[in-house]
Formats: structure tokens, C-alpha cells, sequence
């Protein structure tokens, strides 16, 4: 089979690498890929977002099946113009995409359907926006409309932090058009967790829940990035939890699209809150996290192809989808500044003796050596029999990894292992 990953960050790293252990498997394209998966895949360099020459690509390539990973061309219509030529694919299309694509549809669907969340106002006018923040009760959570690369949400410690994330999304417009309309939380308290869903629009199979690490810095310091690395599973995510997360919220999200008409196929992402009311939803994604992808799919036993051709063909409930008992960590390595301003162009050296799995999100080759192209450069992942085991491992490899400006938190996990002592 030839298979295309739209794509070209660490997530479609560890997508294509867990692809390749199918036999079927003849060929891997990513779109555009980066200089450091080379290995993995035939690397395109066609732009994610370039729908035209992805399609066109698909045609003159006889691609038998297309995984469209990041949330840009999933709301631009990939997979839609895909499937409009025959091409075969994992993603949901755009009109079920707008359940990433805009909190505000998000938000009011959940609202429509009863689905546990945060009470919520939606504004399109600033100063309606401003008069609310500056009175709301603090902490307040300021969230752009559309996407942003994961960084357009604020939690505002106070009214006057609250009304300058107003002023810098809606009349600074630095998430673009992402920025038009922000959606104000009350904000939440709990545990975090991350648990990605297969589903081919009827049946929810979810995987491995996993815990993200936003910040920058370590103790949850600093400003929030794309993700500092992931542990799975997450200790919090105890299996009353996932009973009642299946009964109050993913089964009722599938049938609540299913009657808008935005049938989702896919992989649906649940980014939740244990409150002391239990479990709610902050936001929802149209697709694998990065890096939550990172520690989960190294913990999958079935074979991810035949679990994807199940969700794109709606027959997922007669397909096997089986995890280890085992436990992972992932930790990136950044260019230091990230998420603000850092330098690149730094040669990546991977040793020999390298015992995890280096998934490359930001590389370029250049002379046939892999260099930083990006702020978060690469995920160094471990699998172990427990979580302690985990981390120290995919320290222990970090140390072996190297490029001149990396940064890492030192704390991945740490969370994780007080909640289980």
C-alpha cells in the first residue's frame, strides 16, 4: 500500500513510524514532512495547508490511503477534497472539523447537548468584552475563536491581565482572524488529562489517556507552549472516570454531531478537567495532541493502519484496539526562547546507543546533516514497565541527544508520580 501523512511535526513522526509496522506497507509520504523523518518516509516538502497540490499529489501517486493529521487542513477541507477524487482517508471532514475550528460552535454545542464544560459568554464585540472581564471574577480564561497553534488561550490571574488578552486578540490580532470573536470561561480547577478517541462516527474506542506538561518551564512556570512533553497514563484518569467521561461525554459528543450533521470520523481529542463536579471539558481537538501522540501510540499493541481503514470504512466496532500495560514518558527538546524568540540552524547528533524512540517535530536537512528548523525540535520517548522507570529512561536518553540552544523542562512527569505516592 502507499500511504500519505499530511503533515511535518513530531505527531506525524510517531504516526508514520507505528504505520510502518504493518507489512502491507510499501511506501510513506509525508506532506511536508522534516529533515529529520527522512528515514521514516519520503519527506514532499508540499505545504500542509497547500489542499490543491496535496490532492494533486494523492492522484499522479495512486495513493490507496491518506492520514490528514494537523488541525489546519482538517478545517480547510482535506480530507473532503480527498475523498472527492476517491482517496481514502483518517480525519474527520470540515464541517465535523469545526468542533476544533471554533470554540464558539464547540462551546454551544455543548451547551445544546448537555456535555459537562465551563459557563461561557461569547463576544464579537471588544468593548462588550472588556466591560465583562473587568468585573468578571478572577481567574478568568480568554480564549480565541478559531486556531492558533495551541496558544490562544489566557488564563487571566487578573482583570487588568484579562483585558489586555482582549485587547491583543480581537484588536492586536495576534492569532489573526482566530481573534475576531473570544469566547470568556470561568476557570476550572483539577487535574488535566488528555485522551484521544478512535471513532468511525458510531462506535468510541479511546486510547491510553495521557497528562500534557503547556508550560514553558518547570513547576508549570512560564508561558504556555505547544506541549514540554507528556506521561501516560495519567494517574487521574481512573476507570470511574473513564465510565462516566464515556456515559456524560464522549458517546453523548459522537451522537450530538451525528445529529448536526457533522458525523465525525477520526480521531477526537478530549482535553478534560477532574473538577471537584467531576469530569468537564476544556476543549476539544479534531485530531491526535502533539505530544500526546508521542506516549501514546508507542503504548498501542493493535495495528494503527487496520484501526484507521476501520474508522474511515465505519466499522470500527469489530476492529481490536489494544494497549500495553506498560507506561510512557515523552520529553522535548526546544530551541531555548520558545515559545518567543530563538535562534536555528543547529546541528541535531543522535547517539548510537539511543535506547527510546526520537520523534523530530522542527528539522531541516541541509548537506545531509539534520539541523533545528523550529521551537520545539524533537520528543524523546521511553517505554517502561512503570512510570518512574519511564522517566528516568527518556532522561537518561535525553543526555544522549544533542544540538547546540536545546532546552527541556527537568520535571516531565513529576506531577504524575506524586499523584500515584
Amino acid at each position: 500500500m502507499k500511504i500519505m501523512v499530511v503533515g511535518g511535526g513530531g505527531r506525524e513522526h510517531a504516526i508514520i513510524k507505528k504505520l510502518r509496522k504493518n507489512s502491507e506497507v510499501e511506501v510513506i509520504y509525508a506532506l511536508p514532512g522534516n529533515g529529520g523523518m527522512t528515514n521514516d518516509a519520503v519527506c514532499t516538502g508540499i505545504g500542509a495547508k497547500d489542499i490543491d497540490s496535496i490532492v494533486k499529489f494523492a492522484v499522479e501517486n495512486k495513493i490507496d490511503f491518506a492520514v490528514v493529521a494537523p488541525d489546519d487542513p482538517l478545517v480547510l477541507g482535506a480530507v473532503d477534497a480527498l475523498n472527492e477524487v476517491g482517496v481514502p482517508c483518517f480525519g474527520p471532514t470540515a464541517k465535523a472539523a469545526a468542533i476544533e475550528g471554533s470554540k464558539v460552535f464547540s462551546k454551544d454545542l455543548m451547551k445544546r447537548y448537555s456535555i459537562p464544560t465551563a459557563a461561557y459568554e461569547v463576544f464579537s464585540d471588544m468593548q462588550a468584552a472588556i466591560d465583562y472581564v473587568s468585573t468578571a471574577k478572577t481567574p478568568v480564561v480568554v480564549k480565541a475563536d478559531g486556531l492558533a497553534l495551541g496558544k490562544g488561550v489566557v488564563i487571566a490571574a487578573t482583570n487588568e491581565e484579562a483585558v489586555d488578552a482582549v485587547k491583543s486578540m480581537m484588536q492586536d490580532k495576534i492569532f489573526g482572524e482566530s481573534g475576531s470573536r473570544v469566547v470568556v470561561e470561568e476557570f476550572l480547577t483539577g487535574p488535566e488529562v488528555s485522551v484521544l478517541a478512535f471513532t468511525d462516527g458510531k462506535t468510541v474506542k479511546p486510547m491510553i489517556s495521557s497528562m500534557d506538561h503547556k508550560r514553558a518551564l518547570d513547576g508549570d512556570r512560564g508561558l504556555n507552549t505547544g506541549g514540554m512533553g507528556t506521561i501516560a497514563p495519567n494517574p487521574y484518569y481512573t476507570a470511574d472516570v473513564a465510565k462516566e467521561c464515556m456515559e456524560k461525554i464522549f458517546l453523548p459528543t459522537i451522537d450530538a454531531m451525528n445529529k448536526e450533521g457533522r458525523t465525525f470520523k477520526g480521531c477526537l481529542y478530549f482535553g478534560l478537567m477532574i473538577t471537584p463536579d467531576g469530569p468537564k471539558v476544556i476543549e476539544y481537538n479534531c485530531r491526535f495532541g502533539d505530544p500526546e501522540t508521542q506516549v501514546v501510540l508507542p503504548l498501542l499493541e493493535s495495528d494503527l493502519l487496520t484501526i484507521m481503514r476501520a474508522c474511515a470504512d465505519g466499522t470500527l466496532a469489530e476492529c481490536e484496539v489494544k494497549f500495553s500495560d506498560k507506561s510512557a514518558c515523552c520529553v522535548v527538546m526546544a530551541s531555548n526562547g520558545y515559545p518567543q524568540k530563538y535562534e536555528t540552524g543547529f546541528e541535531i547528533t543522535v547517539g548510537k546507543d539511543v535506547a527510546a524512540e526520537v520523534y523530530v517535530a522542527g528539522a531541516k536537512l541541509s548537506e545531509g546533516r539534520v539541523l533545528t528548523a523550529g521551537g520545539r525540535v524533537l520528543g524523546v520517548t521511553a517505554v517502561a514497565d512503570n512510570l518512574g522507570a519511564a522517566i528516568d529512561l527518556a532522561y537518561e536518553n535525553v543526555t544522549k541527544v544533542s544540538f547546540e540552544n536545546a532546552y527541556y523542562r527537568k520535571d516531565i512527569g513529576a506531577a504524575a508520580l506524586r499523584a500515584l505516592n
